[in-house]
Parts: structure tokens; sequence; C-alpha cells
């Protein structure tokens, strides 16, 4: 036992800064803690800005992950492609665990301030925008509220100008079951995915061919892995939106609950939930 205070320096700790580089230089912490400024005096508004920035912070590194996979899987390198997908996936979930922090946000708390957010919503999110056009859900009418920042809606437009994720899925699979230059289904640029019987029934070969097409079961369980997390992301926003405001009107304008119960209903990756009552 002894009196003094432990010193981390006599272990080799580095305790000064002057010249070298620190943990909050890195991150350029001054400048990411200073971005947070409620324009109310509500005491909850901090909680919600800074729900709604790490959100954002986690949705780009989602869309640095799926574009990085759609490269692996273009170039052959499905290894690298599996490891990015199940990284997307535990992103979305730790997207899911920060609505229990916003659910101790009570009705009377929101009112206190939700004037002061005027038309603006999550709605307007490019990033979440971008997530889904990656992925096959694709609406060109929701580029409209990009259009006064012409680099974000250059970006989505962008996006919308190339095969999405599940597109080049499609293709491999086609080409790994009927060789080189197989012909699959017509890419739709900028339509959402609908389920396509065609898709399906290859989908439905590797399932019951697993130990013949393990790589494609294996990709296919990995794009179900995500998908079931991001719907767990739609579900707990709906279930937070209608636990704080009910059946009111969204900020930006929308029917609400009502609307992102409408999104519950779409799918990302269609055959591959469809062909599990096949099986």
């Amino acid at each position: 036992m002894t009196d003094q205070a432990y010193d981390p320096e006599r272990d080799g700790a580095k305790m000064h800064f002057k010249d070298a580089m620190s943990y909050g230089d890195y991150l350029q912490l001054d400048g990411l803690l200073e971005k947070q400024h409620p324009i109310s005096t509500a005491h909850d508004e901090l909680l919600f800005i800074i729900q709604h920035q790490t959100s954002e912070l986690w949705m780009k590194l989602a869309i640095h992950e799926m574009g990085a996979a759609r490269d692996a899987l273009i170039s052959g390198d499905m290894s690298h492609m599996f490891k990015m997908l199940a990284r997307v996936s535990r992103i979305f979930e730790q997207l899911n665990s920060a609505w229990d922090v916003l659910r101790t946000m009570t009705p009377a708390d929101y009112t206190t301030f939700r004037e002061a957010l005027g038309p603006s919503s999550g709605f307007q999110s490019h990033q979440y925008r971008m997530i889904e056009y990656i992925l096959g859900n694709r609406n060109p009418n929701m580029l409209k509220p990009h259009a006064h920042v012409p680099a974000y809606h250059d970006l989505l437009a962008a996006e919308l100008a190339r095969p999405s994720l599940y597109d080049e899925v499609v293709r491999h699979l086609f080409v790994t079951i009927d060789g080189p230059g197989a012909g699959g289904p017509p890419i739709q640029l900028d339509t959402p995915h609908t389920a396509n019987p065609d898709i399906q029934a290859k989908w439905k070969l590797v399932y019951e061919n697993v130990d013949t097409y393990w790589t494609l079961y294996e990709l296919g369980e990995k794009l179900v892995d995500l998908e079931d997390y991001f719907r767990r992301w739609r579900f707990n926003h709906v279930t937070t939106v209608e636990r704080i405001i009910g059946f009111k009107r969204g900020t930006g304008g929308t029917s609400g609950v009502s609307y992102l119960r409408r999104m519950l209903e779409v799918e990302l990756f269609p055959e591959l939930w469809h062909l599990r009552g096949e099986l």
C-alpha cells in the first residue's frame, strides 16, 4: 500500500503532448464536440442532436463498407466482401441500440423543442437515401429534398447511374451458375428492385444445393442477415416515433408513423425471403 497516487508515466505512458499527436488531435475532437448547438433551452434537445449526429456517423461508415463490398464482389474478392457485409450488419445493430437512448425522451420532453426543428426531418438524410440506393431501393423522387445541396444531389444521382450492390450480386449469381457471359434480368437503375421469378429460381437452386454452391449460399445468408438488421432499425424507428409523437405528422411533412409503417413493407432482397416458402 502507498499514499502516492499512481503515475502512469512511470510505466512508460506518454503524458505530455506539446509536440506530439494526442488522442484529441487525431480525432479532431475540438471540432467534433463543437458541432452540437441546441436552438432552444430544452434539456432534451442535446440528446436529440447527438442521437442523430452519431447515427449519421455510423451511416457514413456503412456507406464506406457497402461501397467497398460492391467493389470487392466485382473483383471477385469474396472473403473481404463477406467481412464487410458482416460489419454493415453490426453497424445497423449499433444504430438499433441508439433508439433505446432516444426512447428515454417522453412526449412532454419533445414538445418543448419540436417547433425549433422547423421542417427539418430525418426523411431528408442524404446518407440514409444513399444506403437505400446502394442496396437497391431506388426512388428518383427522393432526389428532390437534396436539390438545394448540389454536392449531395450529384452523389445520389451518380449512384442511380450505376448498378446497385444487389444488382452486382445478381450478376454474380447468374455468372457463377450459368458461366461467363450469362445474361441475367435487365438492370433497373432508377426504380426500386422488385421480386423477379428468374432470380428467385436461381437462389432456390443455390439453397437446394448448398454443398455445390456454398459461396453463393453464404452470400445469400449475409444479405438476409444485413436486411434483418436493417428491418429492425426501421421497426425501432416507427416504434420510437409512435411512442413520442403518436400519429402526428412528421416535421418534414410526411404522415409520420403511417409513412414509416409503409416503409416497413419494402423488401431489399425479396427473392431471398420469398424462396423460403418453397424449400
